[in-house]
């Protein structure tokens, strides 16, 4: 049986800030772009977070919500170096290390005969270490897969612990809402709401087939996931390739004015998840991603060392002319030069957070807009300007440590 342990800071940047100018502990604090630049924040601490602000909110919103707000700049090269004395650590504990970001790992300890062997008391003398080394606070999730500790990291933040044993797993993933699994957004999770389907129990009652009639491929992974399977191996120092955001819509949009809305939307959103990873400076490619009513898929890109909204609407235009059909997903990325980009993991779609990441619901839907796009019309929409955002940590509940100090199997 694995042991798994998925470490995720809390408002990673933020308490760096934080923790470099202790005056800004009591106070709503952000670290984005500036609001009248369309900025957009990248994480927040939680007296912020206390307004309704959070990651990925425009920076204008933000102040809206909360006008004591103070929005640093980011800093990343202080957070690099935060982030390269946080993975040292990981590594004295395991070679098995697969960073996702500067502030997120997983770590595969099932061999390591430190601490008793006790995953458990690993991760709690990480998270120690961690914040008496770096001065910034752990939140940890372990596990007998990847997917379950890194529900059980979110489980009690912030600077929480959280320990699924393997004989827990059965009830814990019963009891899980199903919009708590990786890989269900907004639309798929709708769509298993309408079929009397909202915890993992109630999905457990389909069969295979009928997840993959309704699902397509995405219902295999369903059928696993609400059994707690996850056989995704942890990856040590896998090299990023790209990074993407892309959102299923549960209207398919029919006219390029409608597309070119959502690309602008998903482009600050980009921005935000390639600060967070500190890739912007190994970008080489900007694509668009188009699947349309009928599910086929186009992807038009180009060369470009930065995003930018005007041209991923020009690329928009040229994918919507390849078919006249309306569109029921959208997606925006970048490739990442292997040779320059930092080595911290890269996405996949069941690491990213549930509000970014595709639905991946490749079903048969039984009805489709037959609406033509209007594809040759003129995109001659204003270019947002590129988001200075550094997308960190998910708000999560303020619960205690759960100090479970028997060690796992």
């Amino acid at each position: 049986m694995r042991k798994i342990i998925h470490c995720d800071c809390d408002c990673f940047y933020a308490s760096v800030e934080m923790r470099d100018d202790p005056s800004l502990r009591n106070r709503p604090l952000a670290v984005g772009g500036r609001p009248d630049q369309r900025g957009v924040i990248a994480t927040c601490n939680y007296e912020a977070r206390r307004y309704g602000v959070h990651s990925a909110m425009s920076s204008a919103l933000a102040m809206r919500k909360c006008p004591d707000l103070l929005i640093l700049p980011s800093a990343m090269d202080k957070y690099r170096a935060a982030s390269r004395q946080i993975m040292a650590i990981y590594r004295d504990y395991t070679h098995d290390v697969e960073p996702l970001s500067l502030d997120e790992a997983y770590l595969d300890v099932s061999g390591s005969e430190l601490c008793q062997g006790s995953a458990t008391l690993i991760a709690r003398e990480i998270r120690q270490r961690v914040y008496d080394t770096v001065g910034v606070t752990v939140s940890a999730g372990v596990a007998p897969n990847k997917f379950i500790a890194k529900i059980a990291s979110d489980w009690n933040k912030p600077d929480g612990l959280f320990v699924v044993r393997p004989h827990e797993v059965d009830a814990f993933v019963a009891a899980l809402p199903v919009r708590k699994l990786h890989g269900v957004g907004k639309v798929t999770a709708t769509r298993l709401d309408r079929l009397g389907i909202q915890t993992c129990a109630q999905l457990r009652d389909w069969s295979l087939i009928d997840l993959h009639r309704d699902f397509g491929a995405f219902g295999r992974r369903l059928y696993q996931l609400a059994r707690g399977i996850d056989e995704r191996p942890v990856q040590a120092d896998q090299e990023r390739k790209s990074v993407s955001v892309e959102t299923t819509y549960v209207t398919d949009l029919a006219t390029l004015e409608q597309c070119a809305d959502e690309i602008r939307r998903l482009v600050v959103q980009l921005d935000a998840r390639i600060a967070r990873a500190g890739a912007a400076r190994a970008i080489r490619k900007l694509y668009v991603k188009i699947r349309f009513a009928d599910f086929q898929r186009t992807t038009v890109e180009c060369v470009a060392d930065a995003t930018n909204a005007q041209t991923a609407v020009t690329l928009l235009a040229k994918g919507l002319q390849r078919r006249a059909q309306a569109v029921r997903l959208l997606g925006v990325g970048v490739r990442i030069d292997e040779d320059t980009a930092e080595r911290h993991g890269q996405f996949s779609l069941f690491d990213d957070e549930a509000d970014y990441a595709s639905d991946a619901a490749n079903a048969n839907a039984n009805a489709n807009a037959n609406a033509n796009a209007s594809a040759n019309a003129n995109a001659n929409a204003n270019a947002n300007a590129n988001a200075n955002a550094n997308a960190n940590a998910n708000a999560n509940a303020n619960a205690n440590d759960a100090n479970d100090a028997t060690p796992p199997p």
